[in-house]
């Protein structure tokens, strides 16, 4: 179960209705008054107020994915307006009151809102970890769903959610064909796909205007933006610019984090000499494991090495791990070491809606002068 998981996790690092608005016999058309956007540092998606309703378009999904754009309506005025035919992928009444998930990115976003309570179904739940959700998954609130892209569409269907929260890394999900089809409608979420810390993390707009609750999202993203840029400008006091080496071996081949990626972004804001900085990729880089030795060997610190969490794995997975200098002087963290109580890794779940967080870890890695009351909370030694 567990390697199973760790793979999931791993190639998604690599990738790092029923309330649909029937056409009303009232003749009042749409009106269009549009708002410019409040989005900030998010690239995948755009919320824009309209006189009657909210119009949230999002333009990756997943790399490469066409645009789909959703209509949110006040339920009380649904039954008023009349929209073009097909001008929107989904009309979805709000606030809504019972959705599925499909992402641990999810969670959080929603318990930040406090709307947890609204989730009736997600995929695997033992990959969720927050508390609060696990009481959920335990009381039977939140109902296993199988796996993402085998969803049990008998118990979606049964359950009656006004809508899915869609995660998908391409347009070839089956169970989603046959939700849509049989009325519900599925609303893809790519914050996966976004490249930076605050770009993530502002994905909280996404979700807050299903709930009527922009106010409260971009309340709670401006105290995330705050505490990160303040921790930003910290990192920038340092003395030093340690090396840095990421990733580790997967089946022979070593990934590491691309220059223009989320983790790298985190290095580069925590003051860090990111080897791989120059490089434009903005997931992971494949690479031998004779070329990041020849190039990082003597890097002072290496994050995140696959799956292992201890130094005895290491040397399991490969001897050639010991030739790392960071591997000699015990200077090796890993965001995999906490687990929730079901096995799911927090990290994951937590880390894109806390960037602040995971960058005071690293510059209390790297610059531990900086910051010396911080408790590591997401990147830990390994033991």
């Amino acid at each position: 179960m567990a390697k199973k998981q760790w793979s999931i996790l791993f190639l998604s690092f690599l990738l790092m209705g029923l309330m649909s608005c029937k056409q009303s016999k009232k003749t009042q058309p749409a009106q269009h008054q549009e708002i410019a956007s409040t989005i900030t540092y998010a690239t995948g998606f755009t919320v824009k107020k309209e006189a009657n309703f909210t119009v949230i378009e999002v333009s990756a999904a997943w790399p490469g994915a066409n645009n789909f754009k959703y209509a949110l309506v006040p339920k009380e005025k649904l039954a008023t307006i009349t929209f073009p035919r097909d001008a929107y992928d989904a009309i979805i009444g709000t606030p809504i009151e019972k959705v599925v998930l499909t992402s641990t990115t999810h969670i959080e976003p929603l318990k930040q809102l406090g709307e947890l309570n609204t989730v009736v179904g997600f995929p695997n739940t033992d990959y969720i970890s927050s508390p609060e959700a696990r009481k959920l998954v335990k009381n039977g609130q939140i109902q296993d769903l199988g796996m993402n892209d085998m969803l049990n569409t008998e118990m979606v269907l049964e359950l009656n959610p006004e809508l899915i929260f869609g995660f998908s890394i391409n347009n070839e999900n089956k169970a989603y064909d046959i939700i849509k089809k049989a009325g519900t409608p599925v609303v893809y979420n790519g914050d996966w796909v976004e490249h930076t810390p605050l770009g993530k993390a502002e994905w909280i707009k996404f979700f807050a205007p299903f709930y009527q609750k922009e106010a409260l999202g971009d309340s709670i993203f401006k105290a995330v933006e705050s505490s990160y840029k303040q921790a930003k400008a910290l990192a920038q006091k340092a003395k030093s610019r340690p090396s840095v080496l990421t990733g580790g071996l997967y089946k022979d081949v070593w990934y590491v984090a691309g220059g223009n990626s989320w983790m790298a972004q985190f290095l580069e804001d925590a003051n860090a000499n990111y080897l791989w900085a120059d490089n434009n990729e903005t997931g992971s880089i494949g690479l031998s494991l004779e070329s990041v030795l020849e190039k990082a060997q003597n890097a002072k610190y290496w994050f995140n090495p696959s799956a292992e969490t201890t130094y005895a794995d290491l040397v399991k997975a490969n001897p050639h791990h010991q030739q790392f200098d960071a591997f000699k002087n015990k200077k090796v963290y890993s965001n995999a070491i906490e687990k929730g109580e079901t096995g799911g890794l927090i990290f994951y779940e937590l880390a894109p809606h806390r960037p602040d967080v995971v960058l005071r870890d690293f510059i209390k890695i790297l610059h531990p002068e900086l910051l010396p009351e911080h408790q590591l909370q997401f990147i830990k030694p390994l033991q």
